[in-house]
């Protein structure tokens, strides 16, 4: 492992990064150190959210029997021939979109207030990126490294819904004012099983360092099982009220309400068009692919490899690989399922979600309580574990279901 640790690939982006310090005279170099840092993530995920949008309208496409974007290629004055040109299959999608958001007009209603209207985008675009200064995206890749890092995510995500409701209350627009409640009251109720979700990888890993989370993740039964808390039944169970959660947090289908153009016309965002309506969009992939890194680090063993055969791969591969895969599961939802009424999702969230997640909790007290227990015992201790989660599910589900008779669906012949 050692030697994995010290390869050049593992090490190159440190080096890389150090060499540029240098060149600096040594009162810039602190600075200049985070700078390059700062830089390294707004251009990684920046082009990480420009080709996401491509592959989600591909993907979208593929799952709907339609074509995605498959035109746009290099400029038309490119020295080079078109057949070449046009091989990019619409690759170069997201920057023309950017030019195209760029160039159109910004139009503010004339009672909005013109201060707040321009700061809503700002700031939640600049709190989504914070949230990426505590995630570890490799063995030494964390941008930062703090001790309560879970608490400065969740602090750095959460502060988003003011930006959301100044974005509502400045447009002088009854449709955006109730569509800015409306998220507010979705994000405020799903932030709570979000949180108590990863409570319980706390309680086990006994820390707020997504860094010491990792570690606690980094070992393997006979060099091929990870010791990854989603395979553990408490850990499953926290990952999926995690991915429902992220879901509603980023706004995502079936959860996609605050935006439900059939019914508020663009929500909380009406009254924006150009690149501050462009900065909102960019904002909500920013969120989700925050929260799916927070969900690769804390459940899926971050940048550790599945086995130990493969621990030579960097492990900033390992973190990108279960990111796109956690991204993809995102757009393979929101291809699969219908949105959800507001009942329906406070319904799911309050009386469903909380006593799941506080349940869990309590199974994760458990799981680490009994961690002494060998031969039959563990197995005891895994049935016990799953009965606390299954249980609860089964029980909690027939509740909430009682009373509704089952969907029937009829189709014009």
């Amino acid at each position: 492992m050692s030697a994995a640790a010290d390869s050049f690939l593992e090490r190159a982006p440190l080096e890389l990064r150090d060499w540029a310090v240098q060149l600096l005279p040594a009162p810039l170099q602190w600075i200049s150190h985070h700078l390059i840092t700062i830089v390294a993530v707004l251009a990684v995920f920046g082009l990480f959210f420009a080709f996401t949008t491509v592959a989600e309208r591909k993907l979208l496409g593929r799952l709907q029997n339609r074509l995605g974007p498959n035109r746009a290629g290099l400029p038309k004055f490119s020295i080079l021939p078109w057949h070449i040109r046009h091989k990019l299959f619409g690759l170069s999608q997201p920057f023309a979109d950017a030019v195209k958001a760029l160039t159109k007009e910004d139009i503010v209603p004339a009672a909005a207030d013109k201060v707040l209207h321009f700061l809503a985008p700002v700031v939640v675009v600049g709190f989504s990126l914070m949230t990426f200064a505590v995630l570890p995206f490799g063995r030494n890749l964390i941008p930062v490294e703090l001790d309560a890092a879970l608490l400065y995510f969740f602090a750095a995500g959460s502060a988003s819904e003011l930006a959301i409701f100044m974005a509502g209350w400045s447009s002088r627009n009854k449709y955006s004012l109730l569509a800015a409640m409306r998220a507010l009251a979705q994000l405020i109720s799903y932030e709570l099983p979000l949180i108590l979700s990863v409570v319980p990888v706390v309680l086990v890993a006994s820390t707020l360092s997504t860094s010491a989370i990792v570690q606690a993740q980094g070992a393997w039964t006979f060099g091929v099982l990870p010791h990854w808390f989603v395979f553990t039944p408490w850990g499953f169970a926290g990952f999926i009220i995690f991915l429902i959660s992220a879901l509603a947090e980023s706004n995502r289908s079936p959860f996609d309400l605050p935006e439900a153009e059939s019914e508020l016309v663009a929500g909380h965002l009406t009254e924006y068009s150009g690149f501050k309506y462009a900065l909102f969009f960019m904002a909500e992939y920013f969120g989700l692919t925050a929260l799916s890194g927070l969900g690769v680090t804390v459940f899926l063993g971050g940048w550790q490899a599945p086995c130990e055969l493969l621990y030579w791969v960097p492990s900033y591969l390992w973190f990108m690989g279960k990111l796109i895969l956690m991204i993809m599961l995102f757009i393979w939802v929101r291809g699969t399922l219908l949105r959800l009424r507001i009942d329906q999702l406070t319904r799911l969230s309050w009386q469903f979600l909380v006593p799941l997640a506080l349940l869990n909790v309590g199974n994760a007290a458990f799981w680490a309580l009994t961690a002494q227990w060998s031969g039959p015992l563990q197995l005891v201790r895994w049935a016990v574990s799953a009965a606390i989660v299954i249980v609860p599910f089964l029980v909690i589900g027939r509740s909430l279901s009682a009373g509704y008779a089952p969907r029937t669906y009829r189709y014009a012949p």
